[in-house]
């Protein structure tokens, strides 16, 4: 007859110092809860213990590693190796004290710490293995069939290092078990549970009523269940605004069912399709992970959660193939080990368990992905010496409160979309926050994985522009120069009598307007202008002056008009030039004095006509001061203080001849101005 025995020992204690009276513990691929309701993460075990040490503290067991092992004919069969998670002083009887204790994996250690960090440009693969070397645990191993994309930003927020990686590995179809050793137990994980190796033969003795040396399954059910048949998934990309992102995943094994149970989801979180693909087919696997689920009874403790088992000797033949356990619970007694405390009874050892078909690809349950519960507060950051940094699509890096890792700098966040007060194809608003501002920022859908900037926000340092409450009718726009002093600005003062628009260009300002251009301006109008000012009209200017016009030129005033130009002055025209006047005329000018016209020269006047001179007058006088000269070609007159002297070839008085004549000017009327034309008003439509 076989002989079964159970030992434990806990490193810093003897062998012997604690004796296993009874035991219960559960495994499972991954995570699950126990009939006691307490999370199982991998393993747990509770164990019953005797001690004859009655002083045994908690500070030499708590947190320390354990194993039990299960002997058979004096052999282990089965190693449970773990750490002690609580420890707890029960009875002392005459002999023994008795302990109970909870031996747990290294993995439920993630379990006592959370934390909100972020990490980039990393696979599911190395948050993991980040997540279980900051605890120290180095035993642990992946064996992964999909090469695994990194992810520009994953956040673990608010939540322990257990649920964090629970809650990766699910996405990326990750599952893992424990593989137990005599002075270690490793981590297995792995993507592809059908692929597991088969591990031991178990024969099915349903009938065996009596003690055998080869343990057996003794009971063994299985359910068919119907479950969702397909996975259809959507998701959204700013980069891909147009494409749908959507997947679609048939179920297999559908003959005992309808293929009407359409499991839908929006959003998958995935942004292309081979993580879309990917992310639906394992929700399928999972959704029917149990479509085939067997619930059995044995005394083989080789059977443990991961390990795969083929059946033999069952009597209906389809059952006789290979099948991966899921789920097991396994009991033990060892009441003789006391001698005095009712120890009778022998040593006893059986497990339920749940299993699938050893082909199954087995899949965790997705775990609810942390919420954002609302808006948060971040500061825009980039590289050194950098005042405004942000990518082709206008996003910038962030650093939050919360992420004690930060260094502050373009590596503290994924990029990060703005929202802008409009946004359209090449048109719309667009201001990019710049390093150090103040900025809100929301969650797509709660996810901390999708920060969005939709706000952002004055503080004690970053003040308004202007004083309040002070300047409180103010609505501004304000600018700030990169890398320089000096602003843009637009103002609009609402104060009641002083309201005012005002816009300020710290260097250039450019307007193009492609139609109309209309101005209304119901008092004065001030313009300034430091140096130069050009215009050019391709076609007409039309002023229209009610009043005065008064100009003044430090300098020079240059003018070239291509035709005429027409004046009609009303009034009179004054006229004070201290330098001189160079008029030339290639054709004909005409003047018409309706009055008198006077001249007065300070020095000299000469006048040269290649052809004609006219004057015709009522009465004629020439004086001279000196002397009066009248020269022609036979002579002259001159009249001077000697008297008048008159010299020719022959002079002739009273001889007869007759006076030339002259040409009397002929007049013309000026043009008529034109009247300008009124500007057009301002459209004020409202």
């Amino acid at each position: 007859m076989a002989t079964l025995g159970y030992t434990f020992t806990v490193d810093g204690q003897d062998d012997d110092a604690l004796l296993v009276t009874r035991y219960e513990g559960q495994e499972s691929i991954s995570d699950s809860i126990t009939q006691s309701g307490s999370p199982c993460f991998g393993f747990r075990y509770q164990l019953e213990l005797a001690s004859r040490n009655t002083s045994l503290k908690a500070e030499n067991i708590v947190d320390k590693t354990g194993l039990l092992t299960v002997w058979l004919n004096g052999e282990p069969v089965q190693y449970v190796h773990g750490i002690v998670r609580s420890f707890t002083l029960g009875d002392i009887g005459h002999n023994h004290t008795f302990y109970k204790l909870t031996l747990v994996s290294a993995l439920e250690r993630l379990s006592l710490r959370r934390n909100s960090r972020i990490f980039q440009t990393k696979t599911v693969q190395d948050i993991i293995s980040t997540l279980l070397d900051e605890m120290k645990i180095t035993d642990y191993s992946f064996s992964l069939k999909r090469t695994l994309s990194q992810r520009e930003f994953c956040v673990q927020y608010r939540e322990s290092d257990l649920e964090f990686m629970h809650r990766l590995a699910a996405e990326e179809g990750i599952v893992y078990y424990i593989k137990h050793e005599k002075g270690k137990h490793t981590v297995m994980f792995t993507d592809d549970t059908s692929k597991l190796k088969k591990s031991v033969e178990v024969p099915y003795n349903v009938l065996s009523g009596g003690a055998t040396d080869t343990p057996y399954i003794s009971a063994l059910e299985v359910d068919y269940q119907s479950e969702s048949s397909s996975v259809v998934m959507q998701d959204y990309s700013f980069k891909k605004p147009t494409y749908g992102f959507l997947q679609e995943q048939k179920g297999q094994n559908l003959d005992h069912q309808q293929t009407m149970y359409e499991h839908f989801d929006f959003p998958g979180r995935y942004k292309d399709d081979t993580s879309g693909k990917a992310f639906s087919e394992f929700r399928m696997e999972y959704l029917r992970r149990n479509v085939i689920l067997g619930k059995g009874l044995s005394n083989e403790p080789a059977l443990q959660a991961g390990v795969k088992f083929a059946l033999t000797d069952h009597l209906q033949d389809s059952m006789n193939s290979e099948w991966l356990v899921t789920v097991i619970t396994h009991q033990g007694t060892q009441l003789q080990a006391l001698e005095e405390e009712a120890g009778s009874g022998g040593t006893t050892y059986s497990n339920q368990f749940q299993c699938v078909p050893g082909k199954t690809l087995w899949r965790a349950a997705p775990q609810p992905k942390p919420q954002v519960d609302g808006p948060m507060i971040a500061k825009v950051v980039g590289p050194s010496g950098e005042e405004i940094f942000c990518d082709k699509d206008g996003r910038v890096k962030v650093h939050f409160p919360w992420d004690r890792e930060s260094q502050q700098n373009e590596k503290s966040s994924c990029w990060v979309r703005v929202s802008q007060g409009w946004a359209g194809g090449q048109y719309g608003f667009i201001a990019i926050p710049r390093i150090g501002h103040e900025v809100i920022v929301s969650f797509l859908h709660g996810d901390p994985d999708q920060p969005i900037i939709t706000g952002r926000t004055y503080h004690a340092t970053n003040v308004a522009p202007y004083l309040l409450p002070n300047h409180k009718t103010r609505t501004v726009l304000k600018t700030q120069t990169h890398k320089g002093d000096g602003s843009n600005e637009i103002r609009f003062e609402d104060e009641s009598s002083i309201e005012q628009i005002y816009i300020h260009a710290q260097k250039d300002q450019d307007i193009v307007t492609n139609n109309i251009h209309r101005e209304s301006v119901g008092v004065d109008q001030h313009t300034r202008i430091g140096r130069h000012k050009y215009e050019m009209i391709t076609e007409n200017e039309h002023r229209l002056v009610g009043k005065n016009v008064t100009e003044e030129y430090g300098q020079d005033h240059h003018q070239k008009v291509g035709r005429n130009i027409v004046q009609r002055v009303l009034g009179k025209v004054s006229r004070y030039i201290t330098g001189g006047v160079i008029n030339k005329i290639d054709g004909s000018s005409v003047t018409q004095v309706a009055a008198s016209e006077e001249k007065e020269i300070g020095a000299n006047q000469r006048i040269k006509v290649s052809n004609e001179s006219y004057l015709n007058a009522k009465t004629v006088v020439l004086e001279a001061n000196s002397s009066l000269t009248i020269k022609g070609p036979g002579g002259f007159v001159k009249i001077d203080s000697a008297g008048v002297t008159i010299s020719g070839t022959k002079v002739k008085i009273n001889e007869g001849g007759s006076p030339d004549t002259g040409t009397a000017p002929t007049m013309v009327t000026p043009d008529d101005t034109d009247k300008p034309q009124e500007p057009d008003k301002p459209d004020q439509r409202g």
